[in-house]
This record gives structure tokens, C-alpha cells and sequence, in this order.
């Protein structure tokens, strides 16, 4: 049975909420339509738990419990982007600590998110190379919005791939990414025009 306060445990609860707020650093690139910090966590643990499929890897609740913390620490240390973070100091580890401290879940989940930083397991390694492929989707979806950055970026984009995932699904799930159009889930798939009310 947790020890910890009631209080400190909604204190934590409104942090997380804040996330919503907490805009990442891509909007420095004319880019307003950027995901937050909660919509980035919420597909990175689908797409987890995806790649964690493919992977083999039996125990999703880790997987989701690791892509729950993986950015939380940015409700005080920040986000960064591949510029700002070649001055940043960010002490994601202090900001960790003093996120869940004194909240029922600092001892289940300070380990996990110490355990993903090191990216020593494959579930770790399974929950970055999600986070990475969430850039991506990201970039196919502003490239369908008429924003340009995906191509000026996408030599960076091709070394990440090469050289940054972990896992082999990550690689083959990069390569589909880049051939997919974000229309076609609803496009082609179920709707009124091919099964519904008006179709011929």
C-alpha cells in the first residue's frame, strides 16, 4: 500500500494535465500545427505497443507504462528540438525525480523511466524507436497540410533511420511511413462512399 499523500498525488495529476499545454519546440519551424506533449505520449504508446507486437515483446504493460514516462520529465525540464538542444542542459533526472516524488507511482515508475533512458531492454528500445517514428508520422501529416519541412528534413530523417532504431519493425515501419498517405485510413477504409448510404 502506497504511503504517499493524497494531496501530492493530485498535485502531480494537475502537472500532468498541464502537458497539454506544454507545445513542442517544432513550432519554432513555422510549424503551429504541431502535436503537444500529451498528443505526442498517446501515439507514441500505440505505436509501441505496435512495434512491441511485431518485436515479440510479451510484456506490453511495461511498454506502456515506459511510453507514459518517456517525455514527462518535459512538464519542467522542457522540450528541445535539434537545435535548442546543442545548449540545453536540461536535468531531465532532477526533473523526473521531482515530478513523481512524494506521489504513489515514484516508486514504480522512477525505475521504469531510468530503465527506458538507458534503452538496456527491448521494451526501452521498442518505446524510442516509437517516439522517433512519431516524428515522422508527424511530418507526413504536415507534408499533407502543404508544409515543406518533412523534405528540407529529409536527410536527417534517413540518418535516423540508418543509424538511431533499435529494432528491425522500426526500419521496415519507417520505409511504409514514407510511402503512406495520412488520408487513406479514412479514404480507403469503411465509409459511406464505398459502403455506406452513398455508395452506387
Amino acid at each position: 500500500m502506497s504511503t504517499s499523500n493524497l494531496a501530492r498525488d493530485i498535485e502531480f495529476l494537475y502537472e500532468v494535465g498541464t502537458l497539454r499545454y506544454a507545445t513542442r519546440t517544432w513550432n519554432q519551424f513555422l510549424n503551429p500545427n504541431c502535436q503537444n506533449l500529451t498528443e505526442h505520449t498517446l501515439r507514441v504508446i500505440w505505436i509501441a505497443l505496435i512495434l512491441a507486437k511485431h518485436e515479440g515483446v510479451t510484456d506490453t504493460g511495461k511498454v506502456i507504462k515506459m511510453a507514459l514516462v518517456h517525455d514527462i520529465s518535459e512538464s519542467r525540464s522542457v522540450d528541445v528540438n535539434y537545435v535548442s538542444r546543442q545548449y540545453a542542459d536540461r536535468h531531465e533526472d532532477k526533473a523526473i525525480a521531482d515530478t513523481l516524488g512524494g506521489t504513489a507511482l515514484n516508486e514504480e515508475f522512477l525505475p521504469i523511466w531510468e530503465e527506458y533512458e538507458r534503452k538496456g531492454c527491448l521494451e526501452a528500445q521498442v518505446v524510442k524507436d516509437a517516439d522517433n517514428l512519431d516524428v515522422d508520422l508527424e511530418l507526413k501529416e504536415l507534408e499533407a497540410m502543404g508544409n515543406k519541412l518533412g523534405a528540407a528534413l529529409q536527410p536527417t530523417r534517413e540518418h535516423v533511420a540508418e543509424t538511431k532504431f533499435y529494432t528491425k519493425t522500426a526500419r521496415n515501419f519507417w520505409k511504409e511511413i514514407q510511402a503512406s498517405d495520412p488520408h487513406d485510413w479514412h479514404r480507403l477504409g469503411k465509409n459511406r462512399y464505398n459502403s455506406g448510404d452513398w455508395k452506387k
